[in-house]
């Protein structure tokens, strides 16, 4: 059994916090710099590297960021995980959004159930129930097929799928995979849900509710909201909706649903894109073979992070970089930047799947820790992010660590040569001049113009966005928040910060308030 402890009583901590520091505008700079950007340069799976060398480390560094990685066990704590350990500490519960995407290790029996097949199981379900609804054999009440579905969830059950939906609907209408058009109802505000109605053909819409409790109040009004749009169109809701819950749910076994696939309290919402969460939307939308295709990048990402050697273990390096950055040279903030517009709301998911799971201030044993924990997450896509907050990060007092993402090719195949050069082929030059920009900096007489530099980033670069890339992408980021957690001795798994806020709502709802509750209740006109 590995031996959890807190970050600030490893020793190799404290020699990695004592080591010389390295001045990324220094060591960038000449060809000193081509020759890091060529030697730090680590291979991903889905032909994609992930490149550290306008990171603050050196040989030194690294070898010092290795042996904590080895005293804190970090891949043993990881074999733990996907082996079935009861990993999430606050509710008791083991972590197994791996096996969705392939079994790493030993069976899992939970519950006097094998979990790796459970999941199969349900992903079966999802793939034949798509297939149906393609070809035209589960229809509407007319016999017509459904052209839109249109998942009804928050959080994880609406970030994670509605990222990966939007990061492949223009890949999927250039290959001939795009099956049906999907939307996404996530906000209680009313707004969010009538503008989804206003956009669609309800007659020829199937909707996708998706609670794994079956009482999520935001969820529940939605749904509420789309069974009167249905009924007002003269529309049977039971046949027009499927349910993604658990089975001891009140909606598992409901004949308001065409179906029910089924997910457990094993696998986070956060988690869950791998699951029939994130399943059943995209394989409406793209064909069952598109998902299958997505899983297997995030296995391929999965089986590297098994690696004890942190240079050959992507995921588990940018989480140690992170943890240094963090608690080391007091960096509060990570931007994450794809120049890929296809990843426009991969930022928005990242910053839920890194901040709800390690934004915590005790550890996994309930006790208070004496070091920072998870950083702020933002981000939007390049080279709209450079005419926004750029500035900031270029000249502004704070240092904001960077990741950036690109891709070699753009998705729809075509482009057009402007100026001597293509859309893609500018959209490139940006990012690669961005992070030396960034690392180098420039000096100036006018203060004004003059960049400090010294910004440190990182970048993922891959040949194209493909379900497969997107895929390891996931897990990339998911094992490298994983393994921060782990340093941190924080459970990555529970959000008990999501909570208080629901309880108060509810409370005010009930009309059971008092004090500024109750001031703040009538200001809003509940």
């Amino acid at each position: 059994m590995a031996d959890w402890k807190n970050l600030d009583t490893l020793k190799s901590f404290d020699e990695l916090a004592k080591a010389k520091k390295v001045v990324v505008k220094d060591v960038m700079a000449g060809e000193a710099g081509a020759a890091r950007v060529k030697k730090y340069n680590m291979p991903m799976a889905e032909g994609m590297s992930f490149n550290y060398a306008a990171k603050a480390v050196d040989d030194t560094v690294l070898d010092l960021m290795q042996k904590l990685a080895d005293e804190a066990q970090l891949t043993d704590k990881y074999a733990e995980l996907y082996n079935g350990e009861v990993i999430n500490t606050g509710e008791k519960r083991l972590v197994l959004h791996q096996l969705c995407r392939g079994q790493l290790g030993n069976d899992v029996v939970a519950d006097g159930v094998n979990k790796r097949e459970f999941y199969a199981e349900q992903q079966k379900k999802v793939a034949e129930f798509a297939k149906k609804v393609h070809s035209g054999e589960i229809a509407n009440a007319k016999g017509e097929k459904f052209t839109t579905v249109v998942q009804i969830g928050i959080g994880g059950s609406d970030l994670g799928p509605r990222a990966i939906y939007i990061g492949l609907e223009n890949w999927a209408k250039k290959t001939g995979n795009f099956k049906m058009e999907a939307k996404f109802i996530s906000n209680v505000d009313p707004d969010d849900a009538s503008a989804v109605l206003n956009s669609i053909d309800v007659a020829h819409s199937l909707f996708v509710l998706v609670s794994k409790s079956g009482t999520t109040l935001e969820t529940l009004t939605n749904e509420s909201f789309v069974k009167d749009a249905l009924k007002n169109a003269g529309l049977d809701a039971s046949k027009h909706m499927v349910a993604v819950t658990s089975e001891t749910s009140p909606l598992a076994k409901s004949s308001d649903y065409l179906a029910a696939f089924f997910m457990d309290d094993y696998i986070g919402g956060r988690f869950s894109s791998s699951s029939c969460v994130g399943g059943a939307v995209l394989s409406l939308a793209f064909g069952p073979e598109v998902f299958d295709a997505f899983l297997k990048g995030a296995a391929a990402e999965d089986k590297l992070a098994t690696n004890k050697n942190i240079l050959e273990n992507p995921a588990m390096l940018d989480a140690v970089i992170g943890v240094y950055e963090r608690n080391v040279l007091d960096m509060g903030t990570t931007a994450v930047l794809p120049y890929s517009q296809a990843l426009s709301r991969f930022p928005a998911h990242l910053q839920q799947a890194d901040m709800e799971s390690n934004g915590k201030s005790v550890n996994r044993f309930g006790e208070p820790v004496n070091y920072k924990t998870g950083p702020v997450i933002f981000g939007e896509p390049g080279t709209n992010g450079q005419h926004s907050f750029y500035q900031l990060l270029h000249q502004g007092k704070d240092i904001i660590p960077l990741q950036f993402i690109g891709f070699k090719n753009s998705q729809i195949g075509n482009d057009v040569d402007i100026q001597g050069s293509t859309s893609q082929q500018k959209l490139c030059a940006n990012v690669a001049a961005q992070i030396v920009a960034f690392a180098c900096g420039k000096d100036d007489e006018n203060n004004n113009k003059k960049f400090d530099g010294n910004r440190p980033s990182s970048i993922i670069v891959g040949d194209k966005l493909t379900p497969e890339t997107i895929g390891a992408l996931l897990s990339h980021f998911e094992n490298k928040i994983m393994f921060q957690g782990f340093l941190w001795n924080v459970n990555s798994f529970d959000q008990e910060g999501v909570q208080l806020g629901k309880v108060l709502a509810k409370k005010v709802l009930a009309h059971e308030t008092d004090g500024a509750l109750s001031v703040y209740s009538d200001m809003l006109g509940i």
